[in-house]
C-alpha cells in the first residue's frame, strides 16, 4: 500500500471523478489484493495487477445507479522539486488544465491516456489492465491523442480575438 497507494487512488479517481468514491475504491481494491494475494501468478507486474483490480472495482462502483451523478474535479499530484514558487505554481496550473481536459474525454480515451502518460505503462501492460488487445491499445492511444489535441485547438480558436 505504501508503494502503490497513490497510484491506485489516482487511477480510481480518474475513473470515478469523486474523492470519496476513490477512497472507497482504493480501500476495496487493496482488500481484494490482500484476500487474493495467493492467486497472483506473476504473469504481470504487481503494479499492472493492482491497476487491473482497481479498474474492475471502480467500474463495479460505477455500475451502481446512484454513482452515475459524480462531479468533475481536477486532480494533480505535485512532486517535491526545488523550483521557484512562481514556476511551480505555473506548472501546477498548466498540469491541472491538461488533466481537466483529459478528464473531459470519454472513458475509453481518458483511461488510455492516464495509463500511458501518468503511469507509464507499456502497450502490453495497458492491454492487460484494460482486457483488450495491444493493437486496440495502440489505436485508442492514437485516437485519444488526436481528441486531446483537437480539444486544445478548439480552445485556442475560442480564445482568438475576432
Amino acid at each position: 500500500m505504501e508503494t502503490y497507494g497513490n497510484d491506485v487512488w489516482n487511477y480510481a479517481f480518474s475513473i470515478c471523478r469523486n474523492r470519496d468514491t476513490a477512497d472507497d475504491i482504493t480501500q476495496d481494491a487493496f482488500l481484494k489484493v490482500y484476500r487474493n494475494l495467493t492467486t497472483f501468478r506473476g504473469d504481470a507486474a504487481v503494479k499492472t495487477w493492482l491497476l487491473t483490480i482497481t479498474r474492475n472495482t471502480a467500474y463495479d462502483y460505477l455500475r451502481k445507479a446512484f454513482w452515475r451523478k459524480v462531479t468533475l474535479v481536477g486532480f494533480i499530484q505535485s512532486g517535491g522539486t526545488s523550483q521557484s514558487a512562481e514556476s511551480e505554481a505555473v506548472e501546477q496550473l498548466y498540469a491541472s488544465d491538461i488533466w481537466k481536459k483529459v478528464l473531459t474525454l470519454s472513458p475509453k480515451y481518458r483511461e488510455i491516456l492516464i495509463l500511458h502518460a501518468h503511469y507509464h505503462l507499456t502497450t502490453k501492460e495497458m492491454a492487460a489492465v484494460l482486457g483488450i488487445s495491444e493493437g486496440t491499445v495502440k489505436s485508442r492511444l492514437h485516437h485519444a491523442r488526436l481528441k486531446a489535441l483537437s480539444l486544445k485547438e478548439r480552445e485556442a480558436l475560442e480564445h482568438e480575438p475576432s
